[in-house]
């Protein structure tokens, strides 16, 4: 498991231990779970089927940076300029009020099918679908090794 994929479990255990202790018993407020992360899907689709790495890289929620354009690079060598056409989504909100699974089915103009699920999350009232794995550690921060431990 990368770095990345630790700070993004890490941000999903915090946001979902404040989304079960909120205290906050507001039907008013209340959100459907897909609320927006149902758009942030379909734009993510659109970002491939356009093979646009800014696309992606907005949708991701991921600052613009050399190894952000590598990592949407790599995405759209995969995955992009397919002509992706969704045949069934859905959102679950199991992770708390900020984050969600996406359960994708599409097919490409081939005829191809894909079939993806990956983590939808709201930050700062945006939905973006986490598909950037490659996100460097802030300055000065010590990852978490992943290593087997060994004794001492």
């Amino acid at each position: 498991m990368n770095r990345r994929r630790i700070a993004v479990a890490a941000a999903l255990a915090s946001l979902a231990v404040a989304g079960c202790s909120s205290g906050r018993d507001d039907a008013g407020s209340a959100v459907s779970p897909t609320d927006g992360a149902r758009e942030a899907v379909t734009d993510y689709i659109s970002a491939l089927n356009a093979r646009s790495a800014t696309g992606l890289i907005r949708i991701g929620g991921v600052r613009d940076e050399p190894w952000s354009r590598r990592e949407a690079a790599q995405i759209l060598a995969d995955k992009g300029g397919r002509s992706w056409k969704v045949s069934d989504l859905e959102i679950d909100q199991d992770m708390g009020p900020d984050t969600g699974s996406a359960h994708l089915s599409a097919t490409d103009k081939a005829g191809k099918p894909m079939n993806d699920t990956f983590t939808v999350i709201r930050a700062e009232g945006t939905w973006h679908v986490v598909v950037f794995s490659g996100q460097p550690a802030a300055p000065g921060k010590t990852p978490a090794s992943t290593a087997a431990p060994t004794a001492s």
